[in-house]
């Protein structure tokens, strides 16, 4: 690397920090899918005896562990036994301590979400009578502290670790295969491969304390560990360990017997068998992200995951490859320079990622936002902005590059190498070499150094005769300028994944925004809230009706109505609601309303405990993966 190199390299270097930093300070904590559906004794219930146990029903699996669900009694301290256990299928259970005495006891729970995010949530009931206790500041906080940021960090890792291991082996099998035998590019994978190993067994001891008390002091504990082996974020992270060992066999085949093979037909066949085996491990690496993060729930998981897997591949076959170019640019040895056949084939490589990278994002995006609006009224919109701008600079300044790739020839390089062929060799006229006498050990010593001074001078000569086409200097700065916006895209993309999917995000603004529903009936007291829903499904769209009557302070009688746009009734296979006052930080408090007819669903007793501007949401599910949460403010007084 030459003086100019270096400072270049080290200001992206910080760059990168820098914008991950901003990033990742300002990011919110991410999206969880998982909710909860029912619970017994029920939100603001006021039970006549004591229970003996509170169960929790959600609307899939989750992982819990000791402290996932606490029950405090009205001064707080807390009444549960033991540790919850699942009862039957999503419905999970804690014992409690016998003689509860009379009051609002709080339930706090914090699980684990099928896309591996931390989810935790509070709600009341009561015994004998109600108490004056609020919930506020009770509810776990899941996923932060150190041991969060930690987590994130091993996981931005594992991310460049995968791209610079699966792009950079693509760049040489598919565009550079003389680049196997080039030391510069060996280290840039096989760093790549550590990289995300030591990222995932890092994941691996973080998962427990990062799920559950969030202590660094508990990264190291054993009964932790074995809890986070038996869920889907663990098996998922154990399968990228052990494909990272057929990855580890795939680099050193790749990098010795390759790179030894001479014969045309052999060397051929073992490409092919090299690349197919690629693929396979890349697919499966890809895969190990796809099954346990957002892709494997929510809105068509079926589609979602295997689209995830030709996202990430893509990424890691542009970028990495990209960054693979960068390293034969600027540190290939002077007698093995990357020609410009390799950098024409990687840049049709780069172009046909770039469009799988167009398709699947636009997939991702709609599955995230749902609306044109989404795009700049909430934060993950602005930040997919962020994004595809920056996808559109690079683009720009790819274009640059296959401009000075299409004038790039190999002259130089063969101009050096004619030159180094017609320097003669250094003899003596007794024909015993450089240093006369064969035997005399400090001619031979000094015939070695002659022998490395001249080695030198001519790899001097042919760097400077590579680096004299102009077209190749034009190359090498625009591929440069290329990974520099690449590091800034990278950190906005992995803040995209710690940020609130925009089509929640918008239906809080749409609740804030509408602060009365429609329908309200000052005479009667009762209050009407019409919402329309989509869930994205063939047959999603509709509007969901509230009624809440009396619409007051204590107990209310709620009936929720889903009709299709002709006003028929819509028979969805589910609906939940749930009352949150967020300027008193009281819930959100689930109601699991009862299932009366076509489109009709009711539930008595609804208790609202404190006076103010409520948001009412309710989620919809249309079918067993499409389902939408819609939300408006109304005032309970």
């Amino acid at each position: 690397m030459n003086r100019t190199t270096a400072p270049r390299l080290r200001t992206l270097l910080l760059l990168l920090l820098a914008v991950t930093g901003a990033l990742l300070a300002g990011a919110s904590p991410a999206s969880a899918h998982a909710a909860l559906t029912g619970s017994d004794p029920a939100q603001g219930v006021v039970a006549r005896t004591a229970p003996s146990q509170v169960s929790l029903t959600f609307s899939e699996k989750v992982a819990m562990s000791d402290g996932s669900v606490r029950v405090l009694d009205p001064r707080g301290k807390p009444v549960q036994t033991g540790s919850p256990a699942n009862v039957s299928g999503t419905t999970y259970a804690v014992k409690l301590k016998s003689g509860l005495a009379k009051g609002t006891y709080t339930v706090t729970y914090q699980v684990v979400s099928a896309d591996s995010h931390p989810v935790a949530g509070a709600y009341t009931f009561s015994v004998g009578a109600p108490s004056r206790t609020v919930v506020t500041g009770t509810a776990p906080v899941a996923g932060g502290g150190v041991v969060g940021g930690l987590y994130a960090f091993g996981r931005y890792v594992s991310y460049a670790g995968f791209i610079v291991l699966a792009g950079g082996a693509a760049f040489v099998l598919a565009c550079w295969q003389r680049g196997a035998g080039v030391r510069a590019v060996q280290r840039l994978v096989v760093g790549g491969w550590i990289a995300l190993t030591a990222a995932t067994l890092w994941l691996l001891l973080l998962r427990g304390s990062y799920t559950t008390t969030g202590s660094f002091a508990d990264v190291f504990d054993l009964d932790l560990l074995g809890q986070v082996l038996q869920t889907k974020t663990g098996a998922a992270l154990v399968s990228r360990l052990l494909l990272l060992a057929a990855a580890a066999l795939f680099v050193a085949v790749l990098f010795g017997t390759y790179t030894r093979r001479e014969d045309a037909t052999e060397k051929r066949d073992l490409t092919f068998g090299l690349a197919v085996g690629g693929v396979v491990v890349a697919a499966g690496l890809a895969t190990s992200w796809a099954m346990a993060e957002h892709a494997s729930t929510g809105l068509q998981p079926g589609l979602a995951m295997p689209v995830d897997v030709v996202h990430l591949l893509a990424v890691a076959a542009w970028l990495g490859g990209l960054t693979a170019l960068l390293t034969a640019l600027y540190r290939a040895p002077a007698e093995q320079p990357v020609e410009a056949a390799a950098v024409r084939r990687f840049s049709r490589l780069a172009f046909g990622s770039v469009l799988a990278l167009v398709a699947t994002g636009a997939y991702q995006s709609w599955r995230q936002l749902g609306s044109w609006s989404a795009f700049t009224e909430t934060r993950y919109g602005q930040l997919l902005l962020a994004k595809i701008a920056l996808v559109a600079v690079l683009v720009g300044i790819a274009g640059l590059s296959r401009r000075w790739t299409g004038r790039l020839t190999d002259r130089s390089t063969d101009a050096g190498r004619a030159r180094t062929d017609r320097v003669p060799a250094t003899t003596t006229p007794g024909g015993g070499g450089a240093g006369g006498d064969a035997g005399d050990p400090g001619d031979a010593r000094r015939a070695a150094q002659l022998a490395r001074q001249r080695a030198a001078v001519d790899a001097a000569r042919q760097k400077r005769l590579r680096d004299a086409d102009e077209n190749r200097f034009g190359l090498r700065r625009s591929v440069l300028a290329e990974a520099g916006v690449t590091l800034v895209l990278l950190a906005v993309t992995t803040a995209l994944t710690q940020t609130e999917p925009g089509r929640t995000e918008q239906e809080a603004e749409a609740a804030a925004s509408s602060p009365v529903g429609s329908g309200t009936s000052a005479a009667s007291g009762a209050l009407t809230l019409d919402m329309p829903f989509d869930t994205g499904g063939t047959d999603g769209k509709g509007v969901v009706r509230v009624g809440l009557d009396p619409a007051r302070v204590g107990g209310n009688e709620m009936h929720v109505y889903v009709q299709r746009p002709n006003g028929r009734a819509f028979d969805v296979p589910e609906v939940k609601v749930s009352f949150t006052l967020e300027a008193q930080k009281i819930g959100p408090l689930p109601v699991n309303p009862d299932h009366i007819t076509t489109g009709h669903w009711s539930a008595n007793g609804v208790q609202l405990p404190v006076a103010g501007d409520w948001k009412v949401a309710v989620t919809v599910r249309t079918s067993d993966i499409d389902q939408a949460t819609v939300s408006k403010n109304a005032q309970i007084g």
